[in-house]
């Protein structure tokens, strides 16, 4: 009996829970080719299941977050109730998230236009009636979905995430067009802004690694499924590169240029564009870590938010994942110093008085959740930071349990984005 065969049969034996079943009943070949998550690791995570108690105590907290998506979606950018400027209903629309009206709604002015500014203050109005929230569940939901079929070999699982895919953007009466032309509009003010790009690089890298976890033989995740994904990867990475906007998004002095970096290289590397991914996370080295890191680790552009800890913590998730993506194409994002000594193992570092509970944050929050620098502390550990691996037992665990074995990638594990 091969190593694979005696570990699931050990799972078999010793996991209780129904929703976990025999790993090498759908096993591949290859490990995943993902984005961000290392392929490699969890294939060995997977046969791991079958003697580590903790392990099995994660993947129920997984498998929770998965059944609870198998009765909701799919989710499609035509069912908002008015399309984006321009009357396209394939095309996705959000609202800016801190503008708030200055009127009440009448007839004549139906917004409450003229709209202002409020930091860090979140109008509950962009959350219903544009795609922002679906599309967050699109991207959450097929992330636990595809991990959660990886590790159990449960059906359902991969025939939920398969649907909700298809429908947000292959079927040709649901699909969303590969641009972002009408994010993050301001009503009577902008019909769209480069900086709702972020939309989508806070968490589009989860669609990636959840259709490379299918690619492996997911059952209902079809060549013909497959290849159409790769076209609309291939056409957004296509706009990200030649629209206005993305070039004013990556000329970003903060985490929203770090996010599009990330993005541009995670879509490159999957697509082929070897070359692009690299180039990209090497010019993040002088680009980014070194004007946007201070010496002492902190982040000066982040911590002038009104949510000083979230924008840092937030900014670090899009460091730590393209550090991930550097690893595939050659380049050490960890091992960079900038001309101060910046560097990411620093930046962590500054978080971890308050990540721990040792210290107060010492900067502006409207709302300080401890538990949202726990996943960037566990990528600076895996890294090699002796600090940050020493801090890991005194984090807080964010809510519905700390995932980092099952899914070592980081994620916002705190609400606010912008």
């Amino acid at each position: 009996m091969s190593g694979r065969s005696r570990a699931a049969a050990l799972l078999a034996a010793v996991v209780s829970f129904s929703a976990v079943l025999v790993p090498s009943a759908h096993a591949a070949p290859n490990a995943p080719r993902t984005a961000v998550l290392d392929g490699s690791r969890l294939q060995e995570t997977r046969v791991r299941l079958g003697h580590d108690p903790r392990l099995r105590r994660e993947l129920r907290d997984l498998t929770t977050r998965a059944d609870a998506w198998l009765d909701q979606g799919p989710w499609t950018v035509v069912d908002k109730p008015k399309p984006a400027p321009g009357g396209d209903v394939h095309d996705y629309l959000s609202q800016a998230p801190y503008w708030w009206p200055t009127t009440t709604p009448t007839a004549g002015n139906p917004w409450g236009c003229p709209y202002v500014q409020r930091d860090g203050q979140r109008n509950p109005e962009v959350d219903s009636g544009t795609d922002r929230q679906d599309a967050e569940k699109v991207f959450d939901s097929t992330y636990d979905l595809s991990l959660a079929w990886y590790y159990t070999g449960r059906r359902s699982y991969a025939e939920k995430a398969g649907q909700i895919l298809r429908t947000w953007f292959l079927d040709p009466a649901t699909r969303m067009n590969p641009d972002l032309d009408h994010a993050q509009f301001i009503p009577c003010k902008y019909d769209g802004r480069a900086i709702g790009i972020i939309d989508f690089s806070q968490s589009y890298t989860s669609v990636l690694d959840a259709q490379a976890i299918l690619d492996t033989g997911a059952p209902g995740w079809s060549a013909k499924d497959r290849g159409a994904m790769d076209k609309w990867n291939a056409d957004f990475l296509g706009w990200l590169k030649s629209s206005d906007f993305g070039e004013q998004e990556g000329a970003a002095a903060n985490n929203h240029g770090t996010f599009y970096d990330m993005q541009l290289a995670a879509l490159a590397d999957v697509t082929g564009d070897t070359a692009l991914a690299r180039r990209t996370v090497l010019d993040a080295r002088g680009r980014r870590i070194a004007p946007q890191i201070a010496a002492d680790g902190s982040q000066p552009q982040e911590l002038a938010r009104t949510r000083s800890w979230h924008y840092s913590t937030f900014d670090l998730v899009a460091y730590t994942r393209l550090a991930v993506i550097g690893r595939h194409v050659g380049v050490d994002l960890w091992a960079y110093r900038g001309p101060d000594g910046q560097s990411l193992f620093k930046a962590v570092d500054y978080l971890l008085p308050a990540a721990t509970g040792a210290a107060t944050w010492p900067h502006p929050e409207l709302e300080f959740h401890r538990y949202a620098a726990s996943d960037v502390v566990h990528a600076a550990a895996d890294a090699g930071d002796a600090a940050a691996k020493a801090a890991l037992p005194e984090l807080q665990a964010p809510a519905g349990g700390d995932l980092w074995a099952l899914r070592p990638a980081a994620e916002q594990l705190d609400s606010i984005a912008g």
